[in-house]
């Protein structure tokens, strides 16, 4: 259902942009050829689908509009300004191809940086995504030209919705810069004190909604049976023969009674169990021999008494190891949230160390606990990821834009709306599941693309003709504000279509990323103008010196 919506999204909203169907149909093609890209190169290279995947064709699909817009936009431009189709499309590539290809560059290093990730799925969708935003990128910069230039193209009215809009946001950006400073640096400092209120806390059987059977079938199995959530410990005993040790068996006994007075457990087997039952059996069911053997010779003799009783085919090794040094304990719960089950885990652990010597080591394993771990382990390889992407994408915009001061000022509205959106995310829901945290990282590339689109102009605007600050932040709206409101609704609105996925992962990532998408544009069209006027010095004999970008 995603892409299909998408597909009818992007065609709205490009009939409106272009008032034309050229423009959707060129956008169009693109759109799919990219698709078919990152879908086909993802199956070359091996890399196998997943439900985490799914998204992929739609990001794609919006990333590709997003580089569209920018050239139609100033194709409309161009040709509004009298000049030939031919003249027009040559202006809108040289104007548009170093900005598009840092955009899509940046970008895909976002989604790469997907491969810190420690979950497979999330670092084949970094890679898909990635294939097909270098597809959209040669597709736009070759295929789309060539399409639009067999293809009537109107260049449309001038009067625009937007046009008010950045006019008056242009004014707000110059005239209140150091109020809107000031405001950003107060709202950035509260949404980083509420950033620690995110708590990860996930449940694996809650990644779908209720109108999945799954979903029905294990809230039915957690009210009703034994419950979701299995956890597996192996407990160790010193030396071969240990789990015979009446001392072993007595703490391991006491071990498992310990975990029976926990509230959310349901059920715990243990072969002390069967070594209570084997005595009582020997003693003529007597109630009072329900107890463990007394000596390590009768242990070893009950214990060969049950495993010659046993069915053909059928033995303990699902309950001790050949060497018999280790058993096995397995404990079913209610379902359990990862903030649950590790703390349920390390109070075992706690009781275990004081309270039973003679278990001289503990592993734990089940599906649960390794969701659970694995969502830590996660958060801190992408916080590398997110480092390394920043690191790199800030060195390229150095390099790209050939000013220190710049590059420096062109970090700040790429960081604000991470935190705006992490921010807000700890003041309403407070809890980040596994799918995020690949969020951040992912997006540094997608918001770094307005700041891309606008300093390119700005820079033209200083280096080419010659304007000072303020005239460059008004030439940036004028010409790059209208693509950038129109590839933000697009891209928010493409990901707010996420919201309906039956995969609440895909859900929250949707939700969380168009927030961020939402917070850079504003980042963009009020704090950064204010930065470039404060640190960009105004001195036109120098900007002319300058080498045009």
């Amino acid at each position: 259902i995603f892409l299909p919506a998408s597909l009818l999204l992007m065609a709205v909203v490009l009939a409106v942009l272009t008032r034309g169907l050229s423009g959707v149909a060129a956008t169009g093609a693109v759109m799919v050829f990219s698709i078919l890209a990152s879908i086909g190169l993802g199956g070359w290279v091996g890399l196998p689908f997943s439900p985490p995947i799914a998204p992929a064709p739609t990001i794609v699909l919006m990333i590709v509009v997003a580089n569209c817009v920018h050239i139609l936009v100033t194709l409309q431009q161009r040709l509004r300004a009298g000049d030939s189709k031919h003249d027009a499309i040559v202006e809108t590539l040289r104007l548009n191809l170093h900005p598009v290809f840092l955009a899509s560059l940046t970008t895909a290093l976002g989604f790469l940086s997907m491969n810190f990730s420690e979950v497979p799925p999330y670092r084949h969708l970094g890679d898909i995504v990635a294939f097909g935003i270098g597809a959209s990128f040669i597709l736009s910069v070759t295929f789309l030209p060539a399409m639009l230039s067999l293809m009537p193209i109107r260049s449309g009215s001038d009067r625009r919705i937007a046009g008010p809009f950045l006019n008056v946001m242009a004014d707000l950006a110059l005239r209140r810069r150091v109020p809107l400073a000031i405001a950003w640096a107060l709202v950035a400092v509260a949404m980083l004190l509420a950033i620690p209120r995110n708590d990860l806390n996930d449940v694996l059987v809650h990644f779908f909604d209720e109108s999945v059977e799954f979903r029905r079938d294990t809230d039915f199995m957690d009210e009703h049976l034994s419950g979701n959530t299995v956890l597996d410990y192996s407990l160790e005993a010193a030396g071969t023969d240990g789990v015979l040790d009446p001392l072993f068996l007595a703490e391991v006994s006491n071990f498992a009674e310990w975990f029976r007075e926990q509230p959310s457990i349901r059920h715990v087997s243990v072969i002390t169990d069967t070594f209570r039952q084997l005595n009582q059996s020997m003693h003529g069911d007597d109630p009072e021999a329900y107890r463990l053997p007394e000596t390590r010779e009768l242990a070893a003799q009950y214990l060969l008494l049950y495993e010659m009783s046993l069915p053909s085919g059928l033995d303990l090794n699902n309950q001790i190891n050949t060497a018999r040094s280790a058993t096995r304990m397995t404990v079913s719960a209610a379902t359990l949230y990862s903030r649950d089950l590790l703390d349920l885990n390390a109070r075992a652990e706690a009781w275990q160390k004081e309270n039973a010597p003679h278990i001289t080591k503990v592993n734990s394993t089940g599906p649960s606990e390794m969701f659970a771990y694995i969502g830590q382990r996660n958060i801190r390889a992408m916080l590398i990821g997110t480092v390394a992407v920043l690191v790199a994408i800030s060195a390229i915009l150095l390099f790209a834009l050939r000013s220190l001061r710049l590059g420096l000022v062109s970090i700040v509205p790429n960081l604000l709306p991470a935190v705006m959106g992490f921010g807000i995310w700890g003041l309403t829901v407070a809890e980040v599941g596994l799918s995020l945290s690949v969020v951040a990282a992912m997006t540094i590339g997608i918001v770094v693309d307005d700041t891309v689109h606008f300093l390119s102009k700005y820079l033209r605007a200083r280096r080419e003709y010659g304007n000072n600050p303020e005239q460059a932040v008004r030439y940036a709206f004028d010409t790059a504000g209208r693509a950038l409101t129109t590839t933000t609704a697009v891209l928010v609105a493409g990901f707010l279509i996420l919201v309906f996925s039956p995969f609440i992962p895909t859900a929250q990532v949707g939700v969380l990323v168009a927030m961020i998408i939402g917070f850079a544009l504003v980042a963009d069209l009020t704090l950064l103008p204010a930065l470039l006027t404060a640190v960009d010095p105004d001195d036109k004999e120098a900007v002319r010196a300058q080498q045009s970008i």
